[in-house]
């Protein structure tokens, strides 16, 4: 039976691509795709998700290294590096943009599996644990109802966008947490992140404003300078789920 993870190979080496190619199918990985340049990589990772990505520093086209700071700006998904250079300052600096492991060539192919696995398990272990959906969030002030699509605050009823909705959705199903506006970019408006900050900053203005008291100071729907965004839910409510789907 075949294993339903996606890894992304990227090296301009053909030989080194067929091998991991064949070692990975070897060991069940059937979701495989390879590029030969930095440029193929980004373009392949703007249209669909991966769970591992093997890419080398030495690239064609751009330093393996930028390519990695390009992916970190819409992904989290684990990068191990495969380079030959293998001097402390290129680890270093391998491991300071983004990547999450580093392998030496030349490389026991069996490595890469090895460490493949363990970047599989780390994130398995990441994820979150599967609970019954929740249809329904009453805060007290505000209660979003994601059946009927309706948001009231305050006991009076409020229109939002589409985008809006998806948003407060979001925020509401991952309490107390930090995203990105890369991060969110990504899984509310399930596209590739192209920097654009002022997408995500309008629209939690304007849901500041719907939900809370006082949106020139936010008591949910936090701003961490520099860092992102987190939904802070009112002391004392509770959240229930009325609804099933």
């Amino acid at each position: 039976m075949s294993r339903p993870e996606k890894i992304l190979l990227v090296d301009d080496e053909i030989g080194i691509l067929n091998l991991m190619k064949i070692t990975l199918e070897k060991e069940r990985f059937s979701h495989i795709t390879t590029c030969e340049s930095g440029e193929e990589a980004l373009s392949v990772l703007s249209k669909q998700q991966f769970d591992v990505i093997v890419l080398d520093i030495m690239l064609p086209d751009m330093d393996g290294l930028d390519c990695c700071r390009s992916i970190r700006q819409f992904t989290d998904t684990p990068i191990l590096f495969l380079t030959a250079r293998s001097s402390d300052l290129d680890k270093l600096t391998a491991f300071g943009v983004g990547g999450d492991d580093y392998i030496t060539k030349p490389f026991n192919p069996l490595e890469i599996i090895a460490r493949i696995h363990v970047q599989l398990r780390r994130q398995k272990k990441l994820q979150p644990v599967s609970h019954a959906p929740i249809n329904c969030y009453d805060y007290g002030t505000f209660i979003l109802n994601i059946v009927e699509g309706t948001l009231t605050v305050q006991g009076e009823p409020v229109t939002y966008t589409a985008q809006e909705f998806k948003l407060l959705v979001f925020f509401c199903e991952h309490p107390n947490q930090v995203f990105t506006s890369a991060q969110l970019y990504q899984r509310v408006w399930e596209s590739s992140y192209a920097n654009d900050e002022k997408t995500v900053a309008m629209h939690i203005s304007k849901l500041r404003r719907k939900i809370e008291r006082d949106a020139k100071s936010p008591k949910m729907i936090i701003t961490l300078r520099g860092i992102g965004y987190k939904f802070v839910p009112p002391k004392g409510e509770q959240v229930e789920s009325k609804y099933s789907l």
